[in-house]
């Protein structure tokens, strides 16, 4: 007869997660060891009742804003390179809604996100319940039926036993290589206090492993083939190399074929930023010498990448190069028309460096001599002193708006220059985060680092306020090290609310606020297609106009955090900056340092397309030249 206890769909809940393990190359890790909650009604009194009084080992962390804490919690899987995640539960409606692009940006990444969402009466006896969307035509449908387009797996738990396989089906989906993302269970708030016998060999201790499949042979033929009949390939290392912890054996698999590499935003940091194959960042946030390199290569190695619009250049970069393929997913193996291997990174470089036969390549200098231009660029770009050699790149009224800026902000100091004074000055191994504006393309380009797994930048969703929340993620999954949130003041006005439970639960993060006044990036983009700014900068309107020819308004945003409880600081210039660093090592509290920095003061493209929608209905000379060169684009790009 099977042994059952009864209990709680809640309790069930959480006592199923505090006994999942993962074991990777013979190491077993505890997958859940913490849990994000916001209670309120929907959860508070089922979920949250088994986490309040039940018996478990999770720690719990009461979040600030459901989007936050997500996002957080995303981090803090992409940071333990999806072998631990955080769950997060919320109360129904707009608690549960503010979820939503949370999912979005760990399902975009390939991240495991585990979402427990409050729902309505699955009785429907008191409907409508306070939040509650009542549809006239499917009574059936809730604010969580908007997961679906988001997440790779979602299930409502209607009756009590229905939540056995569906936890199942959850930790199979998250813990999927090929395919994971987030995972949305909608609970209705009368069912998670519902009880039932539940099996107690459910609850025992479980230990997931995840293992290195090897391409089939017929695959890495195909590959070794295509390699060896090339003179000079580019090997691209994405986020697939970092979750595999394949960056050893990639790094050897280049040594050995003389074969030089370039990194996605997910595969930075895989291999050391100093090795002498490493080209650096490629694409549209690319550096000069990846893409140098991209476009004279006569091969594409893509190992572990999803090939973004990014990472392709809008398929233009190496439009007319072959391409093959390494990665855990048959989907994005196959994207490009590639000559795929469906496989493990580590395990997949290892068994196609065995069929290579002694196969060098044929450079002769290239990849010195790209890496030495742009090392010359890099030495520009972390020595702009405004005020001397700073010339804008774009529009012919900058100057204007550059001493404008300066005038209303006592002071600033260019963007790239502020940068380098950060990688001089924070520790070697310290984490840098980041998502949106211009700077996941600064410091794509110009940020470098020999510590593993130290640069954790969201670029998938490309999500404004993931950099706060995830810095936190970060420091609950590495407490030791320090961590430095990248983030624009668009992205910080957005969302920064999980400071303060950095501050509740004494963990010690950097936000690093570059103060440009605007959405900057958007601006170069609005500009640069010839369209007049327009709700991209942060002035005070001026009478009646438009928002674009009032003051550039200047925010204490250091201020701001010190009411919080933050030790904060604010850098008109690089001798500001520099004391404030060296000032903030000091310190045992989380630290702002509000950066005051001038507009278009970031890098530039390197010849990185990006395929963007403009009008095909010109008003301005600047508008029909912006789309006569999109049509040139087109012409080169790569149709599928």
């Amino acid at each position: 007869m099977i042994k059952t206890e009864r209990m709680s769909v809640g309790e069930a809940i959480v006592r199923f997660l505090d006994n999942q393990y993962v074991e990777f190359d013979g190491k077993e890790e505890k997958f859940v060891e913490g849990v994000f909650t916001i209670f309120g009604h929907g959860c508070v009194l089922g979920v949250g009742e088994a986490l309040s009084m039940g018996k478990h080992s999770l720690k719990v962390y009461q979040g600030k804003n459901e989007q936050g804490m997500a996002q957080a919690a995303t981090a803090y899987a992409k940071q333990n390179n999806r072998r631990k995640i955080m769950p997060c539960v919320s109360s129904i409606g707009p608690g549960s809604a503010n979820m939503i692009t949370a999912a979005g940006t760990a399902t975009a990444n390939n991240i495991p996100l585990l979402l427990l969402c409050g729902d309505t009466f699955a009785t429907r006896q008191p409907d409508p319940v306070l939040q509650q969307i009542e549809h006239t035509y499917n009574p059936m449908i809730t604010t969580n039926d908007a997961y679906k387009a988001v997440t790779r797996y979602f299930d409502r738990i209607n009756r009590p036993e229905q939540v056995m396989s569906a936890l199942i089906n959850a930790m199979r989906v998250l813990l999927d290589p090929a395919h994971t993302g987030a995972v949305a269970l909608a609970l209705p708030q009368d069912v998670q206090g519902e009880c039932y016998d539940y099996p107690v060999d459910f609850f025992k201790k479980r230990v997931n492993r995840i293992t290195r499949p090897v391409p089939v042979e017929e695959e890495l033929n195909d590959l070794a083939e295509s390699i060896k009949a090339s003179k000079k390939p580019l090997l691209i290392v994405g986020g697939g190399v970092k979750y595999s912890e394949a960056g050893e054996s990639v790094a050897a698999f280049c040594e050995k074929h003389n074969i030089p590499f370039c990194e996605t935003q997910a595969g930075k940091t895989a291999i050391k930023s100093s090795h002498a194959l490493n080209a650096g960042g490629l694409g549209v946030t690319g550096n000069s010498s990846a893409n140098t390199l991209a476009k004279a290569c006569d091969l594409i190695i893509a190992v572990g990448t999803r090939f973004t619009d990014f990472t392709t250049a809008s398929k233009s970069l190496y439009a007319d190069k072959k391409v093959v393929t390494l990665n855990m997913s048959p989907f994005h193996a196959g994207k490009l028309d590639a000559i795929k291997a469906v496989g493990d990174a580590k395990a997949g470089i290892e068994a196609l460096d065995k069929k290579l036969d002694g196969y060098v390549t044929a450079y002769k200098g290239e990849i010195e001599k790209a890496k030495k231009a742009w090392a010359k660029e890099m030495d520009r770009l972390t020595h702009i002193s405004v005020g001397k050699d700073y010339k804008p790149e774009i529009d012919e009224h900058m100057p204007d708006v550059v001493q404008n800026f300066i005038k209303e902000h006592g002071g600033a100091m260019a963007q790239t220059t502020a940068i380098g004074i950060i990688r001089e000055l924070i520790p070697s191994d310290a984490i840098v985060i980041g998502s949106s504006g211009s700077l996941p393309g600064d410091l794509q380009r110009m940020w470098t680092s020999d510590c593993k797994d130290s640069y954790n930048m969201e670029y998938g969703y490309s999500c404004m306020g993931y950099e706060i929340a995830g810095s936190l993620g970060c420091k609950i999954a590495f407490p030791e090290r320090e961590v430095y949130a990248m983030v624009g003041d668009g992205s910080y006005l957005m969302m920064h609310t999980e400071m303060v439970t950095a501050l509740q639960e004494g963990l010690k993060i950097n936000v690093m606020l570059f103060d440009n006044a605007s959405f900057g990036c958007i601006n170069n983009l609005q500009m640069g297609q010839g369209i007049d700014s327009l709700c991209t900068e942060l002035r005070y309107r001026n009478g009646n106009a438009p928002i674009r020819k009032g003051k550039f308004m200047n925010i204490d945003y250091a201020m701001s955090a010190k009411g919080y409880g933050f030790t904060t600081y604010t850098a008109h210039n690089e001798e500001e900056l520099r004391a404030a660093i060296e000032d903030s090592l000091k310190q045992e509290n989380s630290v702002l340092i509000d950066i005051k920095v001038l507009p278009k003061s970031m890098t530039h493209g390197y010849d990185g397309w990006w395929n963007v929608g403009v009008t095909q209905n010109p008003r301005t000379k600047a508008q029909k030249d912006a789309l006569e060169a999109k049509q040139k684009m087109l012409e080169k790009a790569r149709r599928y």
